[in-house]
């Protein structure tokens, strides 16, 4: 689809069209689900995509960011964002869900604990001076959200999949966000009401911070023993509940 088929369309459908991330992220999903995006198509730009929803810059970064989380693009540093499997959009939920449901908690930490030492490794060889401002600001809102554990959930796996994404591996990124959906289902809500108290938020967030100064200092041995030691409480702090 071009620019200027993409807004008549919204032009058509969204003649006030002025929404949030949540909303754009939406509207962008139905086009890559009806195809109007196809497989491997390159998106219009975050500008000509602000302007054409009439919102920021942040809030296209945002909308792109929660596709990229359910799999339907994929982002390229100097190349722009595409479309990558539309299939899983609607057909994929389902199947996504169902294992959602049936992992538990520690589960869940188990294939983390297997999964991002590493993955810190590969941030710190692979990360851009960008993706470390980004890991950055994920930082400080997790360590503003002292005591408001639903803030801090949200703000912790966005620090854990900016470090996925700053590997700068598509699959990569694709698997961490199936890990991140696993993380928005009642088990873990329930469990993390337990687990996230202010104290341990303190902890966690000492914890985050030693693996992001690892990453900026480009020091891949701490990164992956900060990352581990981190996994190892989380696991610690499950069974203890």
């Amino acid at each position: 689809m071009t620019e200027h088929q993409l807004e008549a369309l919204m032009a058509d459908r969204f003649p006030r069209y002025k929404q949030s991330s949540i909303a754009v992220a939406e509207e962008l999903r139905r086009q890559i689900t009806a195809e109007h995006y196809r497989e491997g198509e390159r998106l219009p730009a975050e500008r000509q995509l602000a302007q054409l929803f009439a919102v920021s810059r942040a809030t296209v970064r945002a909308a792109l960011q929660r596709l990229e989380e359910k799999a339907l693009v994929t982002r390229r540093v100097g190349s722009g964002t595409f479309v990558t499997r539309p299939e899983q959009g609607l057909a994929g939920a389902s199947r996504e869900d169902d294992i959602a449901e049936i992992t538990s908690p520690l589960e869940l930490i188990e294939v983390r604990a297997a999964l991002e030492p590493n993955m810190a490794r590969l941030a710190v060889l692979n990360m851009t001076a960008r993706d470390v401002e980004r890991l950055a600001e994920s930082l400080a809102a997790l360590e503003a959200a002292a005591d408001d554990n639903e803030r801090f959930s949200y703000w912790d796996a966005q620090f854990h999949q900016r470090i996925a994404e700053g590997v700068h591996n598509p699959l990569l990124t694709f698997m961490y966000g199936r890990i991140n959906h696993v993380r928005n289902q009642w088990q873990w809500g329930a469990a993390k009401k337990k687990v996230l108290t202010p104290e341990r938020i303190g902890d966690y967030n000492r914890m985050h911070r030693q693996i992001f100064e690892a990453i900026r200092g480009r020091d891949g041995e701490g990164a992956v023993a900060a990352m581990q030691a981190h996994m190892n409480e989380a696991r610690t702090d499950l069974l203890a509940r």
